[in-house]
């Protein structure tokens, strides 16, 4: 369906309906993403300052057909935020709706805003003395409502979840805009669909999350951290399940680093302290969040002591102070900058059985050999099966002498993903970046039921068009 712009003259129109300077021309940062792949087209932006506000906007839009591009932190790197071209769309931005509404720390419940920056959420449940569990680079920036519509992933999954797991209700606007009041604090609540499982993840394709009732959790009273070089990435999954048969759930990270991200930190980032005089081939993260009356320490102590007696691990590191934990984390949460530093050609988010990761590590390399001479830099949450898996030109290259084989590297990739069962999008989403994709790998019965749904919620097709399902 033929969408219309959102042009000056709507604009004047909205305006006349909401309180003054709820609307205004967009700024170049609602325009950007992180990436630089795409400029948004959009000129106007508004800024609701609640739900009824949030409303009223939407049901202008619906009735004008005029296409609506929700607007989180603006962190997302798959462009779901933005539109690059089509008639120009209103862009939502909901950083007026940001209050932390209550905190329940009995209930383990707290209720924010979607505008609510990740990181004073966390602050909110801290006050509280109790945990927001949902972790990430971004969390300074990001946003409660672009989280959920991204189903975020991040660090903490293997214990906690993705972001759907720690969400028991929600409050959202549908393309027409009538209002679901579904903020419930309730752990159990089977009264037929569940809508707030449809709009997790559906990257604000088929409504606009306002506020959510976000699940807490007990602060642990005693963290360790701890590195261990290991033998490789079959040996680290052995590893994980020996941690998993001593401490349960007291595991709240295991991440995998190779050689490779480890020297592209000390080539982009060489003020960054590493532990070790030679860096590893391969070595794991560990964190472990236990109840009181645990020692963390002795606990690490222990699966190092398991993983050598097994030959999993050669060396190890644990923790001594907050400091060195932080400089230990350091290192996982920087490769990120230091590759934008190198230069991808290629970057892929992908998931896979957690059986097939070494598998999966060991025909990689072999499979893009095949294309050319490229460094690999595959790390990621090893524990939930999540690779970050980097393509990088050899030294002395450039990645724009790559850029006509990226869609080539992108197919070698995700082509073996898929043959193993795996997933070519892990928790960054599908935005506009991965439609083809979508389409290239998603089974045909869930395609069609997706844009059935979406038929049904948005018959005019103004949420987000463009982004997950092809207009």
């Amino acid at each position: 369906m033929t969408l219309t712009p959102a042009d000056d003259g709507f604009a004047e129109r909205l305006a006349s309906s909401l309180p003054d300077n709820t609307l205004r021309r967009a700024e170049p940062r609602y325009l950007e993403e992180p990436r630089g792949r795409w400029h948004g087209c959009s000129g106007w932006v508004a800024l609701p300052r609640s739900t009824d506000e949030a409303s009223t906007i939407l049901r202008a839009c619906n009735d004008a057909r005029v296409g609506v591009l929700p607007f989180g932190g603006g962190t997302g790197l798959v462009g779901g935020q933005i539109a690059p071209e089509g008639p120009a769309p209103l862009l939502i931005s909901l950083e007026r709706m940001n209050a932390i509404r209550a905190v329940y720390p009995q209930e383990n419940v707290a209720l924010a805003e979607a505008g609510a920056v990740l990181s004073d959420v966390q602050e909110a449940a801290r006050e509280a003395g109790r945990l927001f569990p949902l972790s990430l680079a971004s969390e300074g920036t990001a946003r409660i409502g672009g989280l959920l519509a991204t189903n975020a992933g991040g660090v903490n999954v293997l214990r906690y979840g993705n972001a759907r797991d720690q969400v028991l209700g929600l409050e959202a606007v549908l393309p027409d805009g009538t209002i679901w009041h579904g903020l419930k604090r309730l752990r159990k609540d089977n009264t037929g669909y569940d809508l707030r499982n449809l709009l997790i993840g559906a990257e604000g394709t088929l409504g606009l999350i306002t506020a959510a009732a976000l699940k807490l959790a007990p602060i642990p009273a005693a963290t360790g951290t701890a590195l261990f070089t290991v033998a490789g990435p079959a040996a680290a999954l052995e590893l994980l399940a020996i941690a998993r048969d001593q401490l349960g759930e007291g595991i709240s990270a295991f991440e995998l680093i190779s050689r490779q991200g480890l020297d592209f930190l000390t080539e982009a980032l060489p003020e960054l302290r590493q532990p070790w005089p030679e860096p590893p081939d391969w070595c794991v993260l560990v964190e472990l969040g236990l109840a009181r009356g645990l020692d963390p320490e002795a606990a690490l102590e222990e699966l190092f002591a398991a993983g050598l007696e097994a030959e999993l691990v050669s060396d190890g590191i644990v923790a001594q102070s907050e400091q060195q934990r932080q400089d230990f984390w350091a290192i996982r949460e920087r490769i990120p900058e230091a590759n934008r530093v190198i230069g991808a050609i290629a970057s892929h988010d992908i998931s896979l059985p957690l059986g097939a990761v070494p598998e999966f590590i060991a025909r990689g390399a072999p499979v893009l050999a095949r294309l050319g001479e490229f460094r690999i830099n595959c790390f990621g949450h090893l524990g939930d099966g999540n690779l970050h898996y980097n393509v990088f030109p050899a030294p002395g290259r450039r990645r724009e002498e790559h850029v006509n084989q990226r869609d080539e590297i992108k197919h070698a990739v995700h082509d073996l993903v898929h043959e193993m069962d795996g997933s070519v999008s892990a928790e960054h989403g599908i935005g506009r970046l991965k439609v083809e994709d979508l389409e290239r790998y998603g089974d045909p019965a869930k395609l069609a039921a997706m844009r059935a749904i979406k038929a049904a919620l948005d018959p005019r097709g103004i949420m987000n068009p463009g982004a997950v399902l092809r207009g």
